[in-house]
């Protein structure tokens, strides 16, 4: 236990003096100065330079090893895929980005991109977490616009990095970013709306992030909405094309498009958006009378300032019959790497812990 809080001290606020240490953990000296030196031993910490900026006489700072290595944080969204290199406090070390080639092809891209971030961030590469689009099974399995993979993706990327691959949807991750660092902080259960090219949801219930027996949770944009027939999507690129096609707009506009144009007045990119807002908000009146979230948190393509006010009005119109309460998210449309990053660090420290436990029960005894 004594080894962890130290690890944990130094993996939150970087390199500390011995003094640092017992404050933050409130270990006695004699405790600290046990812990440092069997890390020390075991290459956890290094000396990071002196403190002089206290009086008395200067104190050595120490801090993680740099030897401990990295972890990987990736974004595959249709179009790109994002890496980013961590360290065990969260740090970023390295960032490579490159267009999405061919599917089957997607692991050996991403395994090159994490190599070209480790040349500016020598050291060994401890865990990869990969934010995707799509159904996420608890055992890694994809099922996306081709189907069930059968964590054939996961494993292969395993083969290219030699490590533990975590794959986990990136409106998850996105909503894991927003319950530890962001507006669902000081929430006790909200339900995280992202619209990318479609509307997905992650839900948090007392902390917890319910991603459902089969990974299913969340796949909200085929909930039931009158007069769109049963299966069909509520909300997604198809639909803001036929949108923009019914209001005179070009079909072939993104939304991103039709959002500035409805900021600049545009009375057809206002109706487009409108309609946009109004089928989220009765999705979040589905999600409301099953799970009553204390909020709703719009991400994505909704944090655009003319969506969170046609969001209010939509949610304002049918407030006497449903109260609902949408807030725009800390991080907007980088909730998803955000929360990559944060699991990713998280695992990598995990794997620190696990590693130095033995020199744990060397201290105990």
């Amino acid at each position: 236990m004594n080894v962890r809080a130290i690890l944990e001290a130094l993996a939150r606020r970087g390199p500390s003096t011995r003094a640092e240490l017992m404050g933050e953990t409130g270990l006695s000296r004699t405790a600290v100065t046990q812990v440092l030196r069997m890390l020390e031993a075991g290459d956890a910490v290094a000396t990071a330079g002196v403190d002089r900026a206290t009086r008395g006489p200067a104190a050595t700072r120490v801090s993680l090893h740099p030897g401990l290595g990295f972890a990987a944080a990736v974004h595959v969204d249709h179009a790109s895929m994002h890496v980013t290199l961590v360290d065990p406090t969260g740090a970023v070390r390295a960032q490579s980005d490159a267009p999405l080639g061919h599917i089957e092809e997607r692991a050996a891209d991403i395994a090159a991109l994490i190599a070209e971030c480790r040349q500016d961030a020598r050291g060994p590469l401890r865990h990869v977490v990969v934010a995707m689009p799509g159904i996420v099974t608890p055992d890694g399995e994809i099922r996306d616009d081709q189907g069930p993979d059968g964590g054939a993706f996961r494993t292969a990327l395993v083969a290219h990095v030699e490590c533990p691959v975590h794959i986990e949807n990136d409106v998850n991750l996105a909503a894991l970013a927003e319950s530890d660092n962001g507006v669902g902080q000081d929430l006790s259960s909200f339900t995280l709306l992202m619209i990318d090219q479609g509307l997905g949801a992650g839900t948090v219930l007392d902390g917890v992030l319910r991603r459902g027996a089969a990974g299913i949770a969340g796949e909200v944009q085929y909930v039931p909405q009158p007069p769109v027939p049963i299966g069909v999507p509520v909300l997604n690129d198809d639909v803001v094309s036929d949108l923009a096609l019914l209001h005179g707009r070009d079909p072939s506009d993104p939304l991103p498009v039709h959002l500035d144009a409805c900021a600049e007045g545009d009375t057809a990119a206002k109706a487009i958006v409108d309609e946009l807002a109004r089928r989220l908000v009765i999705v979040a009146g589905s999600v409301t009378l099953v799970i009553d979230p204390e909020a709703f948190v719009l991400a994505g393509h909704a944090t655009h300032p003319c969506f969170v006010a046609a969001v209010d009005r939509a949610a304002d119109a049918l407030s006497h019959l449903l109260a609902m309460r949408f807030v725009p998210s800390a991080f907007g449309r980088e909730a998803t790497m955000v929360g990559a990053i944060g699991q990713a660090a998280s695992a990598l420290r995990e794997s620190m812990f696990a590693r130095f436990a033995s020199i744990g029960g060397m201290v105990a005894r």
